[in-house]
């Protein structure tokens, strides 16, 4: 079981509320993600969950236990952190193995338990090896290896994938989806790449200046983002968000588009405008074209075979079932 629910958790630092009352439900086997720009919060949720900082009022649940004030070592939750925080004297197999030594298990349970860690995560021919002799991807991997044999509720991850490689991310992203995939147990996950929110997520949870913003699976954000930091936030390229008399004609303060659900012409469309920028990435093209109704660029998405001169006089028209209208206030407007 690994269910974990806050009810009205808050968390201030002397007369500095960093995270507002709030109330979040993580249901047995999910996985999610916290996400959210640098300093919004996300790190320090995970901490209260893990029991490194203490709740300032609120109730904080594990399978319906009152875990408001229960130790660390009593959560039955493994946390991965950023750092790998290997032991660089140890083996591969000591390293895996440390958490079960210190809570005395005999040496066979310890070897079962190992074993079976390193065949999950690809491990077995480096069990061996010390931590100075593998990669970047292969350290990270003994790290959670570190937190498969302790058999948790479910496993905190702390940005765990920000020392590596552009390569090595999008490998690790692929190795903990179906880490989670073969074990079935609650993965909470923090970072402040929406890339990774939406490819691995069940749930994602986004968060701004301690306060969700909205919680919902990654269609659900991407489809109908509740106001404009969502919008703004998830998806990539992000939303165009435009205010100005276009919106106004809309019943809107501010409209938005998505650079996917814009078309672009040479002869005609409902905005005119001048191609700056384009960003060639094969497959997709990505022009930012600065239109005559609005004082911001917009970005479109187009093939990767189209191409348009810097400079050129361009038309775009935007899709109306994928345009999204939003108050002075910054909500969806229905």
């Amino acid at each position: 079981m690994g269910q974990i629910e806050m009810k009205r958790v808050a968390k201030t630092f002397g007369d500095i509320e960093v995270i507002p009352p709030l109330d979040l439900t993580i249901n047995d086997g999910e996985f999610v993600v916290f996400v959210g720009p640098s300093g919004c919060g996300k790190s320090t949720l995970l901490r209260l969950i893990a029991g490194l900082e203490d709740v300032s009022s609120g109730q904080m649940l594990i399978d319906g236990q009152d875990a408001t004030s229960m130790p660390p070592a009593k959560r039955r939750l493994a946390m991965v952190f950023q750092s790998y925080a290997l032991y660089p004297h140890m083996s591969v197999r000591k390293n895996i193995a440390f958490p079960l030594r210190m809570a005395g298990l005999d040496k066979a349970e310890q070897d079962r338990r190992v074993a079976q860690a390193a065949e999950v995560l690809n491990l077995t021919d480096y069990l061996d090896r010390r931590p100075g002799q593998l990669s970047g991807g292969q350290r990270q991997r003994v790290a959670i290896g570190r937190a498969i044999v302790r058999e948790p509720a479910a496993f905190l991850f702390d940005e765990p994938l920000s020392n590596l490689d552009a390569a090595l991310r999008v490998g690790m992203r692929l190795e903990i989806s179906e880490l989670h995939k073969r074990l079935a147990t609650t993965m909470i996950y923090v970072t402040h790449d929406q890339v990774e929110a939406m490819t691995m997520a069940d749930k994602i949870v986004v968060l701004q200046a301690g306060v969700i913003e909205q919680v919902g699976s990654p269609l659900e954000l991407y489809r109908t983002p509740r106001n404009t930091f969502v919008a703004g936030f998830i998806g990539s390229p992000k939303m165009n968000l435009m205010n100005g008399p276009e919106a106004q004609k809309l019943g809107a303060h501010t409209i938005g588009i998505r650079p996917e659900h814009v078309a672009i012409s040479d002869t005609d469309g409902a905005w005119a405008g001048t191609v700056g920028v384009s960003e060639h990435l094969g497959s997709d093209t990505f022009f930012h074209v600065k239109c005559d109704a609005f004082p911001e660029p917009l970005t479109v998405r187009a093939s990767g075979e189209r191409e348009l001169s810097y400079g050129a006089r361009v038309f775009l028209t935007p899709d109306p079932a994928h345009l999204h209208r939003f108050d002075d206030k910054g909500l969806r407007l229905e």
